[in-house]
């Protein structure tokens, strides 16, 4: 035998265990696809079976969501926090960063619990508005690169997480809402999820992490109940199942869904009052039965935020309860999103895990790390549980300065009567005469003139809009940045214009007077 011929009989007996290895890794209706050229009817890839009870597909979904979150979150901030709490804002970042620094010191730890946020290397804040972009910015680029991805590592989770909890921290009343810890809780999950370094969408040796799926089950079972429970003790309407009558109404920020929803029978909104308590009471406790209880918790979760957004504009709340929802359901249930190409992947890391093939394996440090958060998520939780039990239950509430385990609920009082803030400016110098003119302010999504259609913006959020509904049932003194809104209304100024739809003094004249009324 000449050389020649040997190196090709090496090179076929290092090739054939692979191909072995190729067709093993299929599932058993494959082999005849591969091996049998004369079967009638070959069985294709796209058939692959994948197994139930692995969740690498699974985190894929979850981490193209939250990051889809992520970069609303951020082009929300980007839009409108410098008119909020910028160098100008109606709310000033300098003035409560002072407050903060004044209280606690100079001592950095008291710092960062007083406000987790990078802000406080901004310092003396003579110039927030680009710090205030630049982490939008940062947000959007980072949060964007996920999504392509559909994969992240420690580091870039991390950072989402500590660049929205930047500006949550220093956000004032306008970050004073659930959805924003939620946000925060269910994002900072996904850093103990995916692999340290790697990029991979199905990274080998770092499988969907116990910690994720199980916080991400644990949270949708906390937000769930929370906001039942606080509904039964928050207001009678709510065991009348009459509540539906007057929400489609008074929501803050309806859309034009809310409409036609508000003139159905009152049997229907009995209805949905019913199943409101079906799907928040009862259905959480489906977390912890079989697969088949949980997928039925899944859908009907999923279900149920689909029609709140679609009922209103409840910024990207909805959107985001929907996230952890999606840990109810596995790989074999995610399948039919997936190409023939990923599927074949994920079935050759589950058979692998079958046989618990070191290949596969996380080792020892992440298994202790796991561990170590799954102690620590269950004592932050205790003041959470207790709080659900509690009559007096709070809602939207941390027990700790970085929100890492959280309490939630929506909606505990429902307002009867609809009431609304309106701005009105004149040219006038007598404001009380017979002939003064006065002209409205609009807002871009609250409402106000009456031969307007409701806005549809979900997820996207205006914030100004948002707390004008509080300020109708509140009095100014709990609401100081109106005066400073109206102030800037008898300026024209040109930012605070920017939150608003039509400034009718913008290009001429300010108004002598400017008015706030019901």
């Amino acid at each position: 035998m000449n050389t020649r011929d040997e190196e090709t009989r090496l090179r076929r007996r290092k090739k054939q265990p692979e191909e072995e290895v190729a067709t093993e890794l299929l599932p058993p209706h494959h082999e005849g696809a591969i091996q049998d050229s004369g079967s009638e009817k070959p069985t294709t890839v796209d058939e692959v079976d994948l197994l139930p009870h692995t969740y690498w597909l699974t985190r894929i979904v979850y981490l193209r969501f939250i990051a889809f979150i992520y970069f609303v979150a951020f082009l929300v901030a980007y839009h409108q926090n410098k008119q909020l709490i910028g160098d100008n804002g109606l709310l000033p970042l300098k003035l409560h960063m002072q407050h903060l620094a004044k209280t606690v010191g100079n001592d950095w730890w008291k710092r960062i619990q007083a406000a987790p946020t990078l802000l406080w290397l901004a310092q003396p804040w003579d110039e927030v508005n680009p710090w205030l972009d630049g982490l939008a910015l940062s947000g959007l680029v980072t949060s964007g690169v996920v999504i392509l991805l559909g994969a992240a590592n420690v580091f870039i989770m991390l950072l989402l997480w500590l660049l929205y909890h930047s500006l949550v921290a220093v956000g004032q009343r306008w970050y004073g809402f659930g959805w924003e810890s939620q946000l925060l809780e269910t994002g900072l999950l996904g850093v103990w999820g995916v692999p340290l370094l790697s990029l991979a969408a199905l990274p080998q040796a770092t499988p969907s992490s116990p910690v994720l799926i199980w916080g991400l089950r644990w949270l949708i079972f906390r937000i769930m109940l929370g906001a039942g429970l606080i509904k039964v003790r928050g207001d009678q309407c709510w065991m009348d199942l009459t509540c539906m009558n007057y929400h489609y109404q008074t929501q803050p920020v309806p859309n034009p869904m809310a409409y036609y929803l508000h003139k159905t029978p009152e049997w229907v909104h009995m209805t949905e009052t019913f199943g409101n308590h079906i799907i928040e009471l009862i259905l959480p406790f489906f977390t912890f039965l079989p697969r088949a209880f949980r997928m039925t918790c899944g859908i009907g979760q999923i279900a149920f935020q689909v029609i709140l957004i679609i009922s209103g504009n409840l910024s990207f709340l909805n959107w985001l309860t929907i996230v952890p929802s999606l840990a109810y359901f596995d790989d074999r249930s995610f399948s039919f999103f997936f190409s023939k190409e990923t599927k074949r992947k994920v079935y050759r890391l589950q058979k692998l895990e079958r046989e618990s093939s070191p290949l596969v394996d996380e080792g020892l440090t992440r298994k202790c790390v796991n561990l170590i958060l799954t102690l620590m998520i269950g004592y932050l939780s205790l003041p959470v549980v207790l709080n659900l039990l509690s009559s007096r239950q709070a809602m939207n509430t941390s027990f700790e300065p970085f929100r890492i385990v959280n309490t939630y609920g929506a909606f505990g009082s429902v307002t009867k009567e609809r009431t609304e803030v309106i701005f009105e400016g004149t040219h006038s110098w007598d404001p009380d005469a017979a002939n003064a003119t006065w002209h409205e302010y609009e807002f871009k999504c609250k409402p106000g003139r009456l031969d307007r259609v409701p806005c549809l913006i979900s997820p996207y959020h205006y914030r100004l809009d948002w707390l004008m509904w509080f300020a109708a049932f509140q009095r100014y003194e709990q609401n100081p940045w109106l005066i400073h809104l109206a102030g800037k209304f008898l300026i024209n100024d040109q930012e605070a214009s920017t939150l608003i739809a039509h400034n009718p003094f913008l290009g001429q004249d300010p108004p002598k007077f400017s008015l706030s009324d019901l």
